[in-house]
């Protein structure tokens, strides 16, 4: 309805995200990293067991698909499932052998004991996906650092990242993440809102948290154009940065010789290229660079504290791409979108919490919060078209009172 009126024509799309507090409680929280440590322990205390009765016993147990458990190595891996066709197998040795206490005491112990627990473990595992937290109240919501106490020093807290795009305060998109970054939200967010609309704005602007090589050939590989900064583009224009022998944005570069040149006029050459794969498959190709004449350099405490002398890793494509966002940020447009983009989506998240007061969501799991944003979503875009509207027809009578003949 927007589109058709008029109100936005999908030119500029100004991106960002907040955190918004979920309906779950803040202190009872689970975290990946002491869930796995947990489970190693289990796992060893299951394994130390299983070969005491292995030993008593003077048996081995076929439980693992024909294979002894020494035959496993040292890092096994019992399952639930593994695990209780453990428990059935001692259970039938104790029908055979009723009077045997160490094997009746070690059913109980995993039965009671060990089997609840990586029961347990192996659920709260399956809930993460890919998180390093989650509420016991609220599955869905993950542990983020807010910035809404007094004292504005972060606090932990069960939430959900907002991505919220926006044209004329008007809300074109939104979505809702587990992922406390913005930099992984983006892809999602654009494949939601071309989903939707059937199209994609034209211009993406955006703040650094967005500025990541994977992003930067996403809006390429859609012929966007990439108002979006990096992490390093303000620091850039410092004083500080541009005397800094040690940063490789201040080296030249020769490429017939494809040789990076130092403060010193020292080479770093190629030695070899790495490849790295993120979570969704983009794969980031790295070329290093080794300075091998590194001994009696003058600048050598500033530019290193290897013994081994400077090594850089570049990618190609992320410089590239980055000298691109620069020429588009410092442009007359550039500049102009820069300073459109504080006004722009800064305001609308100033209405849904402060005019709203929607700083904590109603309802629980991801799917009900996504529901509940887009609810309030419309009844922003609504309150904006009646001010618009408003200010329009005051606009009109105005004209009619004072012509501009008169």
């Amino acid at each position: 309805m927007l589109i058709e009126e008029g109100y936005i024509q999908l030119e500029n799309y100004f991106l960002d995200g907040t955190k918004i507090e979920a309906n779950a409680n803040r202190y009872t929280f689970v975290w990946k990293k002491n869930v796995d440590r947990y489970k190693t322990n289990l796992q060893t205390k299951i394994q130390d067991l299983l070969d005491e009765i292995d030993e008593v016993e003077k048996e081995e147990m076929n439980l693992y698909q024909g294979n002894d458990l020494e035959e496993l190595g040292e890092n096994r891996q019992v399952s639930t499932k593994q695990l209780d066709e453990t428990i059935s197998y001692l259970e039938q040795r104790l029908e055979k052998e009723p009077e045997n206490k160490s094997l009746k005491k070690a059913v109980k112990k995993i039965r009671s004991d060990y089997l609840p627990r990586l029961e347990r473990y192996e659920d709260q595992q399956s809930v993460f996906q890919g998180r390093n937290s989650f509420s016991k109240t609220d599955h869905d919501a993950t542990f983020m650092r807010t910035k809404d106490d007094h004292y504005q020093n972060g606090q932990l807290k069960p939430c959900y990242n907002l991505q919220v795009g926006t044209e004329n305060q008007f809300i074109v998109g939104y979505s809702v993440h587990q992922r406390p970054g913005d930099t992984k939200c983006m892809s999602p967010h654009l494949d939601q809102l071309n989903s939707n609309l059937g199209k994609l704005p034209k211009s993406i602007i955006a703040d650094a948290g967005y500025g990541s090589e994977e992003n930067y050939a996403y809006l390429e590989t859609n012929a966007r154009k990439a108002y979006v900064k990096f992490n390093t583009f303000h620091r850039e224009q410092s004083k500080k940065w541009k005397n800094d022998i040690s940063k490789v944005e201040n080296w030249s570069y020769d490429e017939q010789k494809d040789e990076f040149i130092c403060a010193n006029n020292r080479r770093l050459t190629f030695q070899y290229e790495t490849t790295e794969e993120t979570e969704t498959g983009y794969e980031i190709t790295k070329r290093n660079y080794k300075c091998s004449d590194c001994d009696g350099c003058p600048l050598r405490e500033q530019c290193t504290k290897s013994a081994t002398g400077r090594t850089v890793s570049i990618s190609p494509k992320l410089l590239a791409y980055k000298q691109q966002a620069r020429d588009l940020l410092w442009g007359e447009e550039g500049r102009k979108l820069s300073i459109q983009r504080s006004v722009e989506i800064e305001s609308v998240f100033g209405h849904l919490k402060e005019n709203r007061a929607f700083r904590r969501f109603l309802l629980r799991g991801l799917p009900k919060v996504s529901v509940e944003v887009g609810l309030l979503s419309l009844a922003h875009n609504l309150i904006k078209k009646a001010a618009v509207c408003v200010r329009q027809s005051l606009d009109k009578s105005m004209d009619k009172t004072f012509p501009l003949s008169a």
